[in-house]
């Protein structure tokens, strides 16, 4: 009744969104066919959480965890980490997981449809919310008070499997690993993530450093850095001197290539699937081109842009050369 009575009241600017999103997905569409027929493909991220006060929310509350009155019962977030001490408090509406298998995943399979139709490759957000979730009593002014929760598991991506033959799916699986989501991602089969400016922490020399390159292996997507971390720049300027020695030593690092493009190197070198780097370390930037702080919320996050120009022809025949070199051009 709510929907109706909105859509009846609100009809001028109602119309106005979808025109509006009519112009951008015929955009949004032409790019896709040019990016295709020139053998490029398009990488999407898909958040695994939705905004409180989003239409998701609010159109479909039954899936969500909320009380009678619309507010949260529990929050999202994450325990103490690399990135915070106190954690991250997220504050998004959790999902009813029993509730949305009732109804067969039907929001989250329209959900990846859509994306399935505008990404070659989705890379899902926090992989490790659907083996399990960090459940966060609304109103704790940290994370710390949160606890784990079973997630969907193998049922959601058996639905995604069966509704969505041929999404291609990456798992974002950083952050707190156990045995349950490495079970997870193993049944999937989806390529993880290995970041190159997390393999030289600490005291560097840590066998058990999961981002270390001489760990990575085929099925994952190899990144120099992601948009929730320092650039490489960053990290070579701030990082503990036995950890930038370590790195230096491991990579065959020279001042003469640069340390950003000896990383690189090493990204793109690896045995792992598919390779990204981030435009700012293609720039070789430092902290001022951060891209966002997890955990926070202000007008810093994701306000980077690159400056006019940036596009040199130069810049264009380096990327062109390692990525012909280590043989990452799609035939």
């Amino acid at each position: 009744e709510a929907v109706s009575a909105y859509s009846d009241m609100l009809r001028d600017r109602v119309s106005y969104y979808i025109f509006e999103q009519y112009l951008f997905f015929r955009q949004w569409d032409a790019l896709h066919t040019y990016a295709s027929a020139n053998g490029i493909e398009l990488m999407g991220d898909m958040p695994i959480y939705v905004a409180m006060d989003s239409a998701d929310t609010w159109a479909n509350p039954e899936i969500f965890q909320l009380y009678d009155d619309g507010d949260p019962i529990a929050v999202a977030g994450c325990p103490p980490d690399y990135f915070s001490e106190t954690g991250q408090l997220w504050g998004n509406p959790l999902y009813d997981w029993d509730a949305l298998e009732k109804n067969n995943y039907g929001w989250w399979v329209e959900r990846m449809r859509a994306m399935s139709k505008m990404y070659d490759l989705v890379r899902v957000d926090h992989f490790i919310g659907f083996a399990n979730y960090y459940s966060i009593p609304y109103g704790a002014p940290t994370a710390k008070t949160g606890k784990w929760i079973p997630g969907p598991g193998k049922k959601l991506f058996e639905t995604f499997w069966r509704e969505l033959p041929g999404l291609n799916i990456v798992a974002e699986d950083l952050g707190v690993q156990n045995e349950t989501v490495r079970k997870l991602l193993t049944f999937v089969g989806y390529p993880g993530m290995k970041v190159a400016t997390f393999g030289f922490g600490g005291s560097g020399e840590d066998d058990e450093n999961q981002h270390f390159p001489g760990t990575w292996t085929e099925n994952y997507v190899a990144y120099t850095g992601t948009h929730d971390n320092m650039t490489a720049r960053q990290w070579f300027d701030t990082a503990d001197e036995k950890a930038v020695n370590y790195a230096r030593e491991y990579m065959n690092l020279t001042e003469a290539e640069g340390y950003v493009w000896g990383m690189i190197r090493t990204a793109m070198s690896s045995v792992s699937e598919l390779c990204i780097v981030p435009l700012q370390d293609y720039l070789e930037l430092g902290g001022e081109a951060r891209m966002n702080f997890p955990g926070t919320q202000s007008g810093a996050n994701w306000t980077w842009r690159a400056e006019e120009g940036f596009d040199s022809e130069d810049l264009a025949e380096k990327i062109l050369k390692v990525t012909k070199l280590y043989g990452r051009i799609k035939k």
